[in-house]
């Protein structure tokens, strides 16, 4: 292979138009260049500065190479209830466990060394397993190892990921999972029943809670009168907020299905008469009014954008003049958690076969073509699950 034909020389030229335009760009071609040359990497491994970056580097992409196998080790601890079992009858050694999970010897070994090189439990000095670090948040927070059961069916579809991308696919295991993805909008209401929505909204009840915690942390609901939660589902993120401001009052607006499942579980937690359920589709039936608050609770982001600004703008005519809404759901661009809301979210939503995750730049246009005004990005302690955009009418 000659110098002009090495993968590095196709590069482009920083000094030809439209190509690295500023000093960043400039320098991401010189590292490109840099990372593309053999030698480069030879002197990396010798310079004692450059090899701890080297090594680095290398594992972050080898993490990227075995991520599968490593979420089926967590995939495995929580379809034998490992952690819940650990977390009831503390530390085991091999042989317990073992037994416990009907597995030879051999296999156990190979799990829990495996969780345990990953942090999700832990060996003791007397040779007894115990919840790690990053196990012991499984148990205290259920709603994670439901959407780990939940990735069986992800898993499925991620099986050939290029044909997913390229639509090749006519249809998904999560779009029949999802009841909502190849549904008239229009006709929803008429052709969904209970049976077809529980699943999904049952998985979406047991997540809620990561994402209710948030919200509740990032704005000050009792500053209202009467809040809306469109898309609510069975309620639960309305069962965080009755207790976190007992004088709001409530209203939930969700398919008629979804709305007959709401209205069971709040009567079951005594809030029947607290949360007022009105059953329709946000593309077809107009929006109860009454809220000077709507919250829309990961909805948009189920949707394309030209769904998306008819939801918007049936919660604008919804509300009162000087009303809010707040969006919240995960979002692509985090900074720090970029991976979640563009690799796991944007695979996650292909599979779905609806809807993207989007900046709060791109959420914001769509607010403001909706006719929204004064829309801020509100801080959120841990913005993995959702971020919160706060806009008014």
């Amino acid at each position: 292979m000659s110098g002009t034909d090495h993968p590095a020389s196709r590069m482009s030229d920083p000094s030809r138009p439209g190509t690295a335009r500023t000093w960043r760009d400039r320098w991401r071609t010189w590292r490109d260049r840099r990372l593309l040359d053999p030698g480069f990497h030879r002197w990396a491994s010798a310079s004692w500065l450059a090899r701890f970056i080297a090594r680095r580097e290398s594992r972050a992409l080898f993490d990227i190479v075995a991520g599968f196998t490593y979420s089926q080790v967590l995939f495995a601890c929580v379809r034998l209830k490992l952690f819940d079992h650990l977390a009831q009858q503390g530390p085991q050694d091999t042989g317990a466990l073992a037994h416990w999970m009907a597995m030879p010897d051999e296999g156990a070994q190979r799990l829990l060394a495996a969780a345990a090189s990953l942090r999700l439990l832990e060996r003791h000095d007397d040779g007894r397993w115990g919840l790690g670090a990053l196990g012991a948040p499984m148990v205290v927070h259920p709603a994670i190892a439901a959407m780990v059961e939940h990735h069986a069916t992800l898993y499925h579809d991620l099986a050939d990921p290029v044909a997913l991308l390229r639509g090749e696919r006519a249809a998904t295991a999560m779009s029949g999972y999802w009841p909502y993805a190849d549904t008239d909008p229009r006709a929803a209401p008429a052709r969904l029943g209970t049976e077809r929505v529980a699943e999904y909204s049952q998985l979406m009840s047991a997540s809620q809670p990561l994402v209710s915690e948030q919200v509740l942390q990032s704005y000050a609901l009792n500053r209202h009168r009467r809040l809306l939660d469109v898309g609510g589902g069975e309620g639960t993120f309305l069962r965080a907020v009755a207790t976190h401001a007992p004088d709001l009052q409530l209203m939930l607006f969700d398919l008629p299905a979804v709305a007959d499942l709401a209205r069971a579980r709040l009567a079951e937690h005594g809030l029947a008469d607290r949360v007022e359920v009105h059953g329709g589709s946000f593309f077809s039936d107009p929006l109860p009014r009454g809220a000077d608050l709507i919250t829309l609770v990961r909805v948009l982001f189920d949707h394309p954008d030209d769904r998306v600004r008819q939801i918007l703008r049936a919660v604008r005519e919804a509300l009162p003049e000087g009303g809010s809404v707040l969006v919240c759901e995960p979002m692509a661009g985090t900074p720090g958690a970029e991976a979640i809301g563009d690799a796991y979210y944007g695979l996650y939503l292909a599979a779905m076969g609806k809807g993207r995750s989007r900046s709060p730049a791109e959420l914001t246009a769509l607010l403001q073509s909706a006719g929204f005004a004064d829309v801020r990005l509100l801080p959120t302690p841990l913005p993995l699950q959702t971020r919160v955009l706060l806009a008014r009418r």
